[in-house]
């Protein structure tokens, strides 16, 4: 299902939800109800409610999106290293040089084609993955330098090689949901609330009331679906999260 398709139908559902129980409300009320004799107190209370409420769901948006950003800085610097490693095993011998580069490769090819679409779905990465990624440190640890550049070029080498299993691990560390399932249920639980305490205010009669309380209601349902949207950076996040590994090996991908 489209994530537009999702927020659609969120807002959709969040508007008919607040319609209806205020069609409900206009029944049920009687000709004597006088909608001004809400009480002071109520009135701050829904205040003070929807203040706190918004404060939690800024702190919410704020922390997937600083995660989503996370993840896509350990992507660019997963693919920057071994694109370095890919270009500076120019030094090596020819057998060396190319098994360095054939390993860069499957690895790529391996993490952009099966890697991926298992981390989205599972919110982890693979063993297979990670012993592509040994393999590659295996190749350039185990080499031997014999000459004066190999030698100045060997440790940067290494240093890439060790830059790209860092990104890796945050990239994995990024594949799981951001947001714990108990504070999910405090934005849930809070946004009913929220809404809820707009019915106190008896808003019933008229129009503007309830445009102003569905245009509420709409906001909540969106803010929550930016919560969710991001809260899985690998899964929906990130527009192209393969874009840096495919830009930098066209010929693999």
């Amino acid at each position: 299902m489209s994530d537009w398709l999702v927020l659609t139908l969120a807002v959709l559902a969040a508007c008919a939800f607040v319609v209806v129980i205020v069609l409900l409300r206009q029944r049920r009320v009687g000709e004597d109800d006088d909608p001004s004799e809400t009480p002071d107190v109520i009135e701050y209370m829904t205040m003070m409610i929807g203040v706190v409420y918004a404060i939690v769901l800024g702190l919410a948006i704020a922390g997937v999106w600083e995660a989503r950003n996370i993840a896509d800085d350990s992507v660019k610097a997963e693919a920057q290293a071994l694109y370095e490693v890919h270009q500076r095993a120019d030094v090596l011998p020819k057998p060396d040089r190319e098994r360095v580069r054939d390993d860069v490769d499957a690895y790529v090819r391996y993490t952009v084609d099966k890697e991926w679409p298992y981390m989205a779905e599972h919110g982890k990465v693979t063993e297979h993955g990670a012993k592509l990624m040994d393999r590659i440190r295996h190749d350039v640890v185990s080499f031997e330098p014999s000459t004066v550049q190999q030698e100045q070029s060997y440790p940067s080498l290494i240093d890439q090689v060790a830059e790209a299993d860092a990104a890796r691990t945050d990239r994995a560390s990024s594949a799981e949901p951001t947001m714990p399932g108990v504070v999910w249920v405090g934005l849930i639980v809070g946004a009913a609330v929220a809404v809820g305490m707009l019915f106190t205010l008896q808003i019933q009669r008229s129009g503007r009331e309830l445009l102003l309380a569905v245009l509420f209601t709409s906001l909540i349902a969106f803010l929550l679906f930016l919560v969710w949207h991001f809260d899985s950076p690998f899964a929906r996040g990130l527009t192209d999260a393969t874009e840096s590994f495919t830009t930098l090996f066209p010929h693999v991908t």
